[in-house]
Parts: structure tokens; C-alpha cells; sequence
């Protein structure tokens, strides 16, 4: 299996946002992966909360927008996330479409971003997002992905989840702060990729807002069962790519089966 991951730099004009993106899925088709991976809210990234949920309105209409993507470019998109209204609340959403422009799954984000900062600031992702619930993983070209988004990394019981449901290949589409990316981006994907036996691919954003508010770390990757990185980007808007050897992967899972071990 081929995987291509799209890093980009979304601002708060949508139309722009909208037509840098398209450009980067057509030079990641040219890859010609089986599957594209975008990163958490792909298509915007305001710096207030009453931006996401405006943004959430025109969620069917950026949603349909990339379904025809797929279908142009004949390639499966996990579709990083975007804000998604309904009954009333806002929620943080990937939706998989397949090379026919169909959608394979849907997933909200679980765990969500509170916490205070060092200078005294502080993150509420609660109280403009509404929590997911739901696992998830979707099959495609022969392949078991599992879905999160982002924050969702920190919790490895959700990745032993996946696992347990078929996972092959996590995905993990982020927007991820800069200065906690430095130290712990890496780290953390590597070892979800290590307890599970699983390959990975975490494409990010690289921001920087006006006024300094957001900046993300970019430094998308993909690592293998091992934990070894095998494809990077740096801090610019751009692709990349790894090819997954299912071989391999059950190698590792043969002589280091830890996945037959959980006893708790």
C-alpha cells in the first residue's frame, strides 16, 4: 500500500485555503498512493471559536467538494477533519471518501484539547467542540485503518481499540501546537506505532497566525511497526510518501506480539 500525506499552511480565507489544497492533492496524486491523508481541519483554521462554527456550517458543502476530488483524482482521501454541525452542536470530523467519491467512514473526534499553558493561557477545545464517541476503522485497498484526530494521540487505550478492531495503518490527521511538538510529537507516534504493531501516518498542519496566536509544528510523518520514521516533511506546505510492506508488519507482530499479551 501506498500512502501520500498533504501538509498544508490553511489561514482564515477559505477560498484560498481551498484552492493551495487542491493543488497539493493533485501533486500528491501524482504519487498515485492508495490513499491521501489530510491534516485536522484542512480547509480552515480561524484563531475564535465562533470561526469553527461558522466554518461548520459549510461543512456539507467543503465535505461535497472533496468527495469530488476523490472521484477526480480516482484515489481514497481521509479527509483530515473539518467542523461538522449537527443536532445543534459542533463537532471535529474526518470523513473517508473512496476513489468513487463515495464515503467509506466517518469519525469524531474523542478526546478533546483542556489544558492550561505555562504563560497562563489555556486551551477549551470543550467548549466549542462536542465530544465523539465512536471508534472507527474502514478498509481500503486490502488495508484496516483506524481513525483519531489529533489530541487523540495521547491516549493509547484508543489505539489498542483500533487494534483490536483490525487496525493495520492509524491514522492521525493533527493540528499540533509547535512548542509541545518539539518535544513530544515524535515520541508519541512512534510508540503508538511500536505497542500496536501498526503502521502510522500523521499528517499535520504548519500555521502560523496572524498575530502569533497558532503556530503548528508541521513535521508530518510516516513510521513503520518498528517506530522507524520512514517519510517527513519539515515545516513548509508540502507532500509526502512511504509505501507500507504488509510483510514486514506481520513480521514484527510474529516475533513481537504484543498485541496477545494485554492482561489488564
Amino acid at each position: 500500500m501506498r500512502l501520500t500525506l498533504v501538509q498544508n499552511n490553511p489561514g482564515s480565507d477559505l477560498a484560498a485555503n481551498m484552492s493551495v489544497l487542491r493543488e497539493l492533492v493533485l501533486r500528491a496524486a501524482d504519487q498515485r498512493p492508495d490513499l491521501i491523508g489530510l491534516p485536522e481541519y484542512y480547509a480552515f483554521m480561524g484563531d475564535r471559536s465562533q470561526d469553527h462554527q461558522a466554518a461548520g456550517e459549510r461543512f456539507d458543502e467543503l465535505n461535497g467538494w472533496m468527495s469530488g476530488l476523490a472521484r477526480e483524482t480516482g484515489i481514497a482521501i481521509h479527509a483530515g477533519s473539518l467542523a461538522e454541525r449537527r443536532d445543534g452542536k459542533t463537532y471535529n470530523t474526518t470523513v473517508v471518501h473512496a476513489s468513487d467519491g463515495s464515503e467509506l467512514a466517518r469519525y469524531s473526534k474523542i478526546h478533546l484539547v483542556d489544558i492550561d499553558l505555562p504563560d497562563g493561557s489555556g486551551v477549551r477545545e470543550s467548549a466549542i467542540i462536542a465530544r465523539g464517541t465512536t471508534p472507527v476503522v474502514y478498509q481500503v485497498a486490502g488495508w484496516t485503518v483506524g481513525c483519531s484526530i489529533c489530541y487523540d494521540m495521547r491516549f493509547p487505550e484508543l489505539y489498542r481499540k483500533l487494534r483490536d478492531m483490525g487496525a493495520e495503518l492509524l491514522m492521525v490527521p493533527s493540528a499540533f501546537m509547535r512548542e509541545t511538538g518539539r518535544m513530544h510529537w515524535d515520541p508519541i507516534l512512534r510508540t503508538r506505532a511500536i505497542e500496536t504493531g501498526c503502521y502510522l501516518g500523521a499528517p499535520g498542519q504548519v500555521h502560523e497566525a496572524a498575530g502569533g496566536q497558532i503556530k503548528l509544528y508541521g513535521n508530518s510523518l510516516i513510521c513503520d511497526p518498528w517506530g522507524q520514521v520512514t517519510a517527513r516533511a519539515s515545516d513548509i506546505e508540502c507532500i509526502v510518501t512511504a509505501d507500507l510492506d504488509r510483510a514486514y508488519m506481520e513480521d514484527i507482530r510474529m516475533h513481537l506480539p504484543v498485541h496477545r499479551h494485554h492482561v489488564l
